[in-house]
Parts: structure tokens; C-alpha cells; sequence
């Protein structure tokens, strides 16, 4: 079956000002690589916008509207340190959760295997009942709980290859041991979180990776922490976050992988897919901040996608 492109132009107006790293042109660069004719078959959709009652699949009530009273009318608000937003955030975050809970119901409803979200701003730190690390709403959080609650999935999967610990994703896990949560990512670094693991919550693994390790490295935390535990898991949906920032180009952090690292990685949860959950696998981009090196490595990741 084919891979859907979820994407809209609105996620190109959440503007965080001048010299900010989470900047619309990285999603620019994304669809530039993705336009090549190579992906010409990917079936390209638009995102809507979530409603307040998706975002609360996965926030409460109080942080949905703190976030959107915060936005501003004109200029930029900053929510957190390195959190900002401006009058296009609105539809932006919408549009964003909106994609991937538009492709969790296109994937478990069978209408294509598998599916990338090509979407700003990015999730996977924004905790329950507070924005940060650039993120507002998590994204795929959203994602998950829509699939509990309007497919009947019990066992959902999220797999975070950012090369941050995807601290918010990993709230909701603990809290609900139907959501699987794995995490390779550099420590230490921002934002602190992810050191290590709780015997009491078998469904969370973290894999923290020192600075400077490169492609063995992340490999062996795949097969020997990830892959088992995800497999053990025996998901019925696959979601990955999917940051492309440990690159050994990226200039927020010190890991060193490459394109075909993140090529190799999404072979292997598409074969936990295929083999636990029907091939049904979403994907979603999280961080990448060199424009080249997140273009190709997304590149590669769409590309394995379509392979599958």
C-alpha cells in the first residue's frame, strides 16, 4: 500500500523570529527533498486542523487554553525560554497534531501502511500541562491517544529517535502502561531528562548516548534496548518521532550519525510493524536543525517508507 504525506502550508507561519533554530525553513527544506520526482508516488495530503477535544485526548483543558491565549495578535510571545510563538502559531500547533491524528485514522483504517508527518512545530517535550523545547502540543501523544480512543488499540508504540529525550512523550507512558515509549538520545543535553530506566515501568526504555558516539553506537542501542523491548511489547501501532538532529551536522548537539543510519533504523521498525502490528506505522518530525543534513535524512526515511 502507499505512503501518505501529511503536511499544510499553515505550519510554515508559526514564525519564531530571527536566529531561532525551529525555523519554517527547515520545513521548507523537508518538502524540497520530498518533491523530487523519486517521491512522486507518495500520496500527498492536507492536515486539518485538530479540535480542542483531540488535543485533550492528551493535554487538559487548562494548558490547551493557556497555550492559545498566549499566542499573540501580532509580534512574538515566548512561552518558555526557547519557546516562542506568534499569530500564525494557532493554526501551525492545529494543523500539526491534526496530521498525525488524520494519519493514525488513515493507517489503522487501512487505507495506506504507513504514513510522515512533515509538520511544524514539533511535540515530543511538550509535557501534559506545560509548552517547551519548542514544542506546544505533543504531537504524537495526541496521535497515540486517538488510536486508544477512537480505534480500540491497546498497545501503541512510540519510538524517539531525536537526538533529545523526548521528556513529555515519556510523562504519558509512565502514567499509562498501554503506551510503549523508546528513546535514543544524546545525555547529557537538553532537557535532562531519559538518564536511565524504571524495573517498574517495563513499557518505557531510554538508551542514553554519550556525546561524540556515532552510527555503532545508536545500532547497538537499537538491537540490544529498543528492538527487543519494542517487540516484547507487541504493538498494534507503530508512531515514531522522528528527529533527524543527531546528525553529525547538526549543530544543537554531538552526535554523529548519518542518513543512512536513519534509513537502516526505519527498516527495522517497519520489520517490528510488518511483524506486530500489521505494517500500520506514523511517523512525525521532531527536531533536525541543519537544513541539508534533515533534507536528506528525511529523504531517507520517506524513501524507506516507501520500500516497505
Amino acid at each position: 500500500m502507499a505512503t501518505l504525506l501529511y503536511t499544510h502550508p499553515a505550519c510554515l507561519a508559526h514564525d519564531t523570529g530571527p536566529g531561532h533554530p525551529e525555523r519554517p525553513a527547515r520545513l521548507q527544506a523537508v518538502l524540497a527533498a520530498l518533491d523530487d520526482p523519486e517521491f512522486a508516488a507518495l500520496q500527498r495530503r492536507e492536515a486539518p486542523l485538530a479540535s480542542t477535544e483531540d488535543l485533550m485526548l492528551a493535554h487538559p483543558a487548562r494548558h490547551v487554553q493557556a497555550v492559545m491565549s498566549a499566542i499573540p495578535q501580532d509580534g512574538l510571545s515566548m512561552l518558555d525560554g526557547d519557546t516562542l510563538v506568534s499569530p500564525g502559531s494557532r493554526e501551525a500547533a492545529l494543523r500539526a497534531a491534526g496530521a498525525v491524528v488524520a494519519a493514525v485514522d488513515a493507517v489503522v483504517g487501512g487505507a495506506a501502511s504507513n504514513a510522515f508527518c512533515a509538520v511544524r512545530p514539533p511535540g515530543h517535550h511538550a509535557e501534559p500541562d506545560r509548552a517547551m523545547g519548542f514544542c506546544l502540543f505533543n504531537n504524537v501523544v495526541v496521535g497515540a491517544r486517538r488510536a486508544q480512543q477512537a480505534h480500540g488499540l491497546s498497545r501503541i508504540a512510540i519510538v524517539d529517535f531525536d537526538v533529545h529525550h523526548g521528556n513529555g512523550t515519556e510523562t504519558q507512558a509512565l502514567a499509562d502502561q498501554r503506551l510503549f515509549y523508546a528513546s535514543t538520545h544524546q545525555s547529557p543535553l537538553y532537557p535532562g531528562t531519559g538518564m536511565g530506566n524504571d524495573p517498574g515501568h517495563p513499557n518505557v526504555i531510554n538508551v542514553p548516548l554519550p556525546p561524540r558516539a556515532g552510527s555503532p553506537e545508536f545500532r547497538a542501542a537499537m538491537i540490544d534496548g529498543v528492538l527487543p523491548a519494542l517487540r516484547a511489547f507487541k504493538p498494534e501501532l507503530v508512531i515514531i518521532s522522528a528527529g533527524f538532529d543527531a546528525h553529525r551536522d547538526d549543530p544543537l548537539a554531538e552526535l554523529r550519525l548519518t542518513e543512512a543510519d536513519y534509513a537502516w533504523a526505519t527498516e527495522e521498525l517497519l520489520a517490528v510493524a510488518r511483524d506486530c502490528a500489521g505494517g500500520r506505522l506514523v511517523s512525525a518530525l521532531e527536531g533536525g536543525y541543519n537544513l541539508e543534513a534533515l533534507a536528506r535524512s528525511a529523504a531517507a526515511h520517506v524513501r524507506a517508507l516507501m520500500a516497505a
